[in-house]
């Protein structure tokens, strides 16, 4: 069964890629969420954050501890998903490598 990605709040956007970010901001759903993994308090992560306001930190981690379960799997998968990204782009072409392919290519 393909699971449906839980109905976000308006404070929250998700990305067509599926990247769930605040609404407004450029932050992560899910980095604000280690943070408050890692024990920040909301006023901590708002000194992370300073672009945020304490009232929409608490609304996001009331609606981190309400859905836990779901937001947790989005968490992991998007880690997954950032280790994947990491491994690919260690183990790439080399500037050198691309660079002769495009000579070959326009040479073609």
């Amino acid at each position: 069964s393909v699971e449906q990605p839980m109905t976000l709040p308006d404070f929250l956007s998700r990305e067509p890629d599926g990247f769930v970010h605040l609404t407004g901001h450029r932050i992560g759903l899910h980095h604000l969420i280690r943070s408050y993994n890692e024990g920040f308090s909301p006023e901590m992560i708002l000194g992370e954050y300073p672009t945020l306001s304490l009232a929409l930190i608490h609304k996001v981690i009331a609606c981190y501890l309400e859905n836990q379960p779901e937001i947790d799997a989005y968490i992991t998968a998007e880690e997954r998903a950032t280790e994947v990204q990491r491994a690919a782009a260690s183990h790439g072409s080399s500037l050198q490598e691309l660079r002769e392919r495009m000579r070959k290519l326009r040479a073609s």
